[in-house]
């Protein structure tokens, strides 16, 4: 038997996450449910290391870190670009392939990498991918829930658009003529991933 979910009381809620394009996405879902959102960044909650296996263990472990610090409820994504000519990468690891010797992200690099691993592969292997995104809520008490959210597509090269943040300039969703960094933010929101597995959240918790 499948318990209640547990419901979120009004207040503060935690982002869970240093990411500025992330934390504007997530404020601008949660807008309209009276949620206070304040980032882990603003708490002085560093980033934890993410050591689990799949998007929802990140997602969870990032949660109940900030969770945990803050005392207040904790909302993280774990989200990331997976390619099917490369066997799912770069999947959990989408943020690494960004990093820099300097310790610095460069999206655009990571976009570079991807690009030369799937054109090793030749043409035949394709160019289907998909965006995962797990979204997970903890409470300080240990209590947690999670809920993932999928958009299929394909990538394209060279990268159009400078909407979106991370692989989105890459990424056109099946049915679309834009890609996710083209589209307005308003569209991406409607049917992203993240916006897939947040309805999932919202039918949940709130």
């Amino acid at each position: 038997m499948e318990l209640p979910h547990r419901k979120l009381a009004p207040g503060k809620l935690v982002i869970a996450s240093h990411n500025k394009g992330k934390l504007k996405e997530i404020a601008e879902l949660l807008a309209p449910y009276g949620i206070e959102t304040v980032s882990a960044a603003a708490m002085d909650v560093p980033e934890p290391e993410e050591t689990g296996t799949s998007f929802v263990a990140n997602a969870e472990l990032k949660a109940r870190f900030s969770a945990d610090l803050t005392g207040l409820p904790a909302l993280a994504d774990d989200s990331g670009l997976c390619v099917e000519a490369l066997g799912g990468e770069p999947g959990i690891f989408s943020a690494r392939w960004a990093e820099m010797e300097d310790g610095t992200r460069d999206f655009a690099e990571a976009m570079r990498r991807v690009n030369a691993r799937v054109s090793e592969k030749g043409p035949e292997s394709g160019h289907d991918a998909h965006f995962v995104c797990a979204l997970s809520i903890a409470w300080p008490d240990g209590h947690v829930e999670s809920f993932e959210g999928r958009v299929d597509g394909t990538l394209v090269w060279p990268p159009r658009g400078s909407n979106g943040f991370g692989y989105d300039a890459m990424f056109q969703a099946l049915g679309m003529e834009q890609t996710f960094g083209e589209i307005e933010p308003e569209a991406k929101h409607a049917m992203s991933h993240r916006a897939d597995a947040f309805a999932k959240l919202v039918a949940a918790v709130f």
